[in-house]
């Protein structure tokens, strides 16, 4: 029996294994792990050794949270929660450092150690018919080698013969070498294809926790990772697609002046109880200048009240989206700019003073090109690019109701009781005026874009742009209590229904392939290196018309968007802009997100420009042609319909901050003042000055429209979608 060991970062989730890790959570490590080499005696037993990782896994990782001792006779467990009546997650061996006879190897696994797992296992599952084991460990301090409890499942447990003899075994009156030697030697024996496991030594990384090299410490990530909770157990990391942060989304609450009530079974949101309100809050603010402007007429009863708080809250949401957007849009040009933040943080309560310059940002700078803007604003926001989207124009509510300048700013209220703000502060803060607040608040939070796992030496949480979406899930379904459907429901259901769909367009229209009956079939048929086959495949693909009748907030839109690029990528049709294939690359899914890896490197695709801010070839093609996939996809494949204007707008956000996750710099030749200030690319010498420009994003309202679900599904079976809806088919 031999073992196919793979690389930490080879076994980490995908989406877990791109999270960056806090400077504090690094050295608390680091130190931990110094502790754990300095007590290390290679004289001691088993026994002495199991205590030192017991105490590093306790200090950094488990804390109150799992239980992690002995557990009669097995070694060292971790629970599944902090008490002896949770169950066991993680099973743990260990032998001497010195031991070799006993101790698992890659060349030969059937020995004691692995044999003795066996046995702890069978004890849990049949005995206390306990199925939540995540991962078993054999190690002896120095080398560690992690078993998938998925793996044990399938080959150990559901091995019914093996179960049998175990049973018989109990009653029979032997000893447990008796079940080594005779029993678990025999069934570990038959698997004669290499059975996969994760290893590594900790000798290698001993030198790297007792230096102070930056590039070091990058390279202890993966281990700890490995280690880590969310591995080990597989318990939700930061920044799951499926976790809310609930911290980010109670304070983004208050500074608007909701609530959430849990008063039913449906947890809705709602306006602050009258006693609490704070009249500085972003909704108290707007429901107090709508009263002031008569907008419902001069009598305030309680249904006008009602209205006005309606009308509140569709402008909040509104301006909100357009901030938080804007947050995930300056920290990826802060990214792409190798963390200049003093040019490209440009949403911060340094800069942007009062809602007149808030609303100046949306409607004079983002909705207009850059040599259009008046010449102080060209001067103040200079690397601040044109979006060309629909999101910052002026809604007809603002128009007709009230816009965002007309809200007050000298308004102040507390900041929340559990703030960001106080988070290793001992003196009381000031209250603030609700815009200043929210910049604050927003800026204690890494919007982080995509990008390869690094340590943040600031100690920021992450809001990533999937978190970001289930916030605009929840405020958005802020009335009846609407469920969405989680991420990974939405990604297994694309990925059934779109791959079949695939696979039956390819049996009616495409050379080979008639009698294909399943998608892996057809990845042998399409010849890759045929660049017209390609050009061919991708035109059948992007000819897939995807409908949701009742859209909500979009997420099935962006599964099926990342499914139809990870549909391409399997196919090897992923193509460039001059149609060469894209190569050197895996492009995968992983927890409702693409991911895209170096498969020399492993390390996750980044688009940077360089020093001198011009684009680098490589990044900017494969850039380019994810953005350019996405939006052919959006325009031409996704259409959705939703009877809430609210869950249409949501909708149309999420694409596009699908889209903003891959723009890229274009440069482009203008006639502008010569002392006009842009970000000038190096060495051209021509007539227009050359400027590296953002790429705009399209405006895909025409997909996505608000209307009745039901006329949409009739108009759909009676295939009179484009008649009754508008949408170009």
């Amino acid at each position: 029996m031999k073992l196919q060991k793979i690389k930490p970062s080879k076994s980490l989730n995908k989406a877990y294994y791109k999270q960056s890790l806090s400077r504090e959570q690094i050295e608390l490590f680091k130190k931990e792990l110094q502790t754990a080499f300095h007590h290390i005696d290679e004289k001691q037993d088993e026994e002495y050794h199991k205590n030192i990782i017991a105490d590093l896994f306790k200090n950094v990782y488990c804390k109150d949270k799992y239980l992690v001792n002995v557990n009669k006779k097995e070694d060292l467990v971790i629970r599944l929660g902090n008490t002896t009546k949770d169950d066991v997650g993680v099973l743990l061996e260990f032998k001497k450092p010195t031991e070799k006879r006993d101790m698992v190897s890659a060349e030969n696994a059937n020995v004691k150690a692995l044999r003795e797992v066996v046995l702890y296992y069978l004890r849990q599952t049949v005995d206390h018919d306990n199925h939540k084991i995540t991962n078993l460990v054999v190690t002896n301090i120095y080398e560690w080698y992690i078993f998938d409890g998925v793996w044990f499942e399938k080959n150990i447990f559901r091995n019914s013969k093996l179960k049998k003899d175990y049973l018989a075994f109990k009653t029979s009156g032997h000893d447990t070498k008796y079940f080594y030697d005779t029993i678990a030697a025999k069934y570990l024996a038959e698997f004669t294809e290499e059975v996969p496991c994760t290893y590594f030594n900790l000798k290698d990384y001993e030198t790297k926790i007792s230096n102070d090299n930056p590039n070091d410490d990058d390279d202890l990530i993966d281990l700890y990772k490995i280690l880590s909770p969310e591995h080990l157990l597989n318990k939700k990391f930061a920044n799951d697609s499926n976790s809310l942060n609930t911290d980010f989304y109670n304070e983004l609450l208050y500074i608007i002046g909701l609530e959430e009530s849990k008063a039913t079974a449906k947890k809705t949101i709602r306006r602050i109880n009258k006693a609490e309100r704070n009249e500085g809050s972003i909704i108290e603010n707007t429901i107090s200048k709508l009263k002031s402007k008569k907008y419902f007429g001069y009598d305030v009863n309680e249904n006008t009240e009602n209205q006005y708080y309606e009308v509140a809250l569709e402008l909040c949401i509104t301006w909100l989206n357009r901030i938080l957007f804007l947050k995930l849009l300056e920290s990826q040009l802060i990214k792409y700019h190798r963390g200049d933040k003093e040019n490209y943080a440009f949403l911060t309560s340094d800069k942007i003073k009062d809602f007149d310059e808030l609303e100046e940002l949306f409607f004079e700078v983002l909705a207009e090109k850059a040599v259009d803007r008046n010449p102080s604003l060209a001067t103040k926001y200079k690397d601040i690019p044109y979006l060309n989207s629909s999101l910052f124009e002026m809604t007809d509510l603002e128009k007709n109701a009230l816009s965002l300048s007309n809200l007050k700013d000298r308004l102040e209220f507390d900041i929340y009781k559990k703030s960001v703000l106080k988070k290793g502060i001992k003196t009381a803060i000031k209250p603030k005026t609700s815009l200043n607040y929210l910049l604050d608040f927003l800026d204690a939070y890494n919007f982080a874009s995509e990008s390869n796992a690094k340590i943040q030496e600031e100690n920021k949480s992450i809001i990533n742009a999937s978190v970001l979406g289930l916030i605009f899930e929840k405020i958005n379904g802020y009335k009846d209590g609407s469920f969405f459907t989680p991420g990974f429901i939405t990604m297994y259901m694309c990925r059934e229904t779109i791959r079949k769909a695939v696979v039956e367009k390819f049996k009616t229209n495409f050379p080979y392939c008639q009698n294909i009956t399943d998608f892996n079939e057809l990845t042998d048929k399409i010849d890759y290196t045929n660049k017209a086959q390609r050009l061919e495949a991708n035109k059948l693909i992007n000819d897939i018309k995807i409908v949701d009748p009742a859209v909500g907030s979009g997420h099935f839109l962006v599964s099926a968007l990342n499914e139809m690029i990870a549909i391409k990528s399997d196919l090897k049709i992923l193509s460039y802009a001059n149609g060469d294939r894209v190569k050197g690359y895996t492009i995968t899914l992983d927890n409702d997100e693409l991911i895209i890896q170096n498969q020399e490197t492993d390390k996750l695709f980044e688009y940077t420009l360089n020093q001198n801010n011009n684009t680098i070839p490589d990044l900017q093609n494969l850039q380019e042609c994810l953005f350019t996939e996405k939006q052919t996809i959006i325009e031409n494949c996704l259409f959705g319909v939703d009877i809430n204007p609210k869950s249409v707008m949501i909708c149309q956000l999420r694409l596009w901050i699908e889209l903003l996750k891959n723009a890229y710099y274009k440069t482009t030749f203008v006639k502008v003042p010569t002392d006009a200030t842009f970000v000038k690319v190096q060495n051209f010498d021509k007539g227009e000055t050359p400027l590296l420009q953002l790429q705009t994003l399209p405006n895909i309202d025409i997909n996505i429209k608000t209307g009745n679900s039901l006329i949409a599904k009739f108009a759909i079976k009676d295939n009179v979608f484009e008649r009754i809806t508008g949408f170009q088919k």
